[in-house]
C-alpha cells in the first residue's frame, strides 16, 4: 500500500492540472488518503520521505533528458567512431577551394581546414583519422552540413547574421568586398551600377553576392535581370561569352576567376566594394563541443603565423595548376581581424 501510495503521488505530481485523469486519479486516491490517514504518525513520514524522494528523482531524470535533447550528440562522437572527417569544398572558388591537375581539392580555406583536422585528432587522440572531401555548391552547402553529409564546409562562403540562424562560423580568414566585373569592351563601369542599367549581371544562385545585388538592383529601380548561376567560374563565362553584361563576385574570387580564364586581359574588375563580406569556415550549428574544437585551432594557426604562411602561397605565389600568381596582399582589414579573432558576421565589425 505504501508502494501504491508513493507512485500515486508521483503520478498525480506529474500530471497538469484539469488533466482527463483527474477523476480516475481522485477516485485511487479516496481510499488511500483513508487508509493513510489512520496509519501510525511513523508509517505516514515514511511515506512521506518516499513520495518526495520518488518525485526528486523523477525531476531530476526529467532535468537529464531535457538537458541531453537541448545538446544532442556532437560531430565528435561521430568523428570518434568513424575514424572520418568530411570536408565540405566548392571545385572553382580559386584561390579558396578548387582542383588541381589531378582533380585533387586545393585552397587557401582547404588547407586551413585540412591542419583543423589535424587538431581534431589530437583533440580527440586519435591513431589515425581520414580526410575525405565533399563537393558543394551555394545551394548545397548549408544542407550537407545540416544532414551530417560534410562536417566543415571550407570555402568563400560569407558569414554574415542571416545565417547564424542555421550555420556556426569558425573565426574569420578572409574579408572580401562585393565587386562588378565586366569586359573592357562592354560599355560598363564596373565602379557605377548604375551604368548596368536595363542589361544583365552574373552571381552565383543562393549567394550573399546575388541577393545584394539584387536589392540594390530593386531599390535603384535599374531594372537589371539577375542571371542565376551554379559556380564563379560559369558567372566570369558568363561576362566572356557576352551572354551577361557583368559579374559580381567577392574580390579576391574575382581576381582568380579573371586570371584563371582564357583571356585575362579582357576584363576590368571593379575598386569600389559594395559591402564587406568575411569568410568563415562553416561549423554545424548548436555542437558547442565540435565548435570550440576547430574555433580553437583556427584561433591556434592564426596566432602562430600559419594561417598568414597558407595565404602568401595561394595569393602571392604561382598556383597549380596554371602557376597564376594573383598578386594579391593582405588586406588592411584582414589585418585586423587576424590581429584580433572574432566570428562575427557584422560587417561594420570589419570596418
Amino acid at each position: 500500500m505504501e508502494l501504491d501510495k508513493t507512485i500515486l503521488l508521483v503520478d498525480t505530481f506529474c500530471q497538469p492540472r484539469g488533466s482527463s485523469r483527474d477523476a480516475a486519479v481522485a477516485k485511487k486516491t479516496g481510499a488511500a488518503d483513508r487508509h493513510y490517514k489512520h496509519a501510525p504518525h511513523a508509517r505516514r513520514q515514511g511515506i512521506q520521505m518516499k513520495a518526495f524522494a520518488a518525485i526528486s528523482v523523477a525531476a531530476a531524470l526529467l532535468g537529464s533528458a531535457a538537458t541531453a535533447h537541448a545538446e544532442g550528440p556532437s560531430r565528435l562522437d561521430k568523428i570518434r567512431e568513424t575514424g572520418v572527417i568530411t570536408i565540405g569544398h566548392p571545385e572553382t572558388s580559386v584561390p579558396f577551394a578548387y582542383l588541381d591537375g589531378n582533380q585533387k581539392p586545393v585552397g587557401y580555406t582547404v588547407e586551413i581546414c585540412q591542419e583543423v583536422a589535424q587538431y581534431v585528432k589530437a583533440a580527440l587522440k586519435l591513431p589515425k583519422l581520414e580526410v575525405r572531401y565533399n563537393p558543394t555548391t551555394s545551394a548545397t552547402r548549408i544542407p550537407l552540413l545540416a544532414n551530417g553529409t560534410i562536417d566543415l564546409e571550407c570555402g568563400n562562403t560569407t558569414n554574415n547574421l542571416d545565417r547564424h540562424k542555421l550555420v556556426s562560423f569558425a573565426p574569420t580568414t578572409f574579408v572580401a568586398q562585393v565587386v562588378l566585373v565586366a569586359r573592357k569592351d562592354g560599355g560598363v563601369d564596373p565602379n557605377n551600377l548604375e551604368s548596368f542599367r536595363g542589361k544583365t549581371i552574373a552571381a552565383q544562385a543562393g549567394g550573399q553576392t546575388f541577393r545584394l545585388i539584387s536589392g540594390l538592383n530593386a531599390k535603384g529601380n535599374l531594372g537589371i535581370t539577375m542571371a542565376p548561376t551554379k559556380d564563379t567560374a560559369e558567372t566570369i563565362l558568363m561576362v566572356e561569352s557576352g551572354r551577361a553584361a557583368g559579374s559580381a563576385n567577392d574580390d579576391g574570387i574575382a581576381y582568380g576567376a579573371v586570371a584563371s580564364s582564357k583571356n585575362p586581359d579582357a576584363f576590368v574588375i571593379g575598386k569600389k566594394g559594395l559591402e564587406m563580406a568575411p569568410y568563415g569556415i562553416m561549423e554545424p550549428k548548436d555542437d558547442p563541443a565540435f565548435k570550440k574544437v576547430v574555433d580553437d585551432a583556427v584561433v591556434d594557426l592564426i596566432k602562430t603565423g600559419k594561417v598568414a604562411a597558407i595565404y602568401d602561397k595561394y595569393f602571392n605565389s604561382p598556383i597549380p595548376p596554371k602557376q597564376i600568381n594573383l598578386k594579391y596582399p593582405m588586406s588592411d582589414a584582414l589585418k585586423r581581424a587576424l590581429a584580433n579573432p572574432t566570428d562575427s558576421g557584422d560587417p561594420k565589425v570589419y570596418e
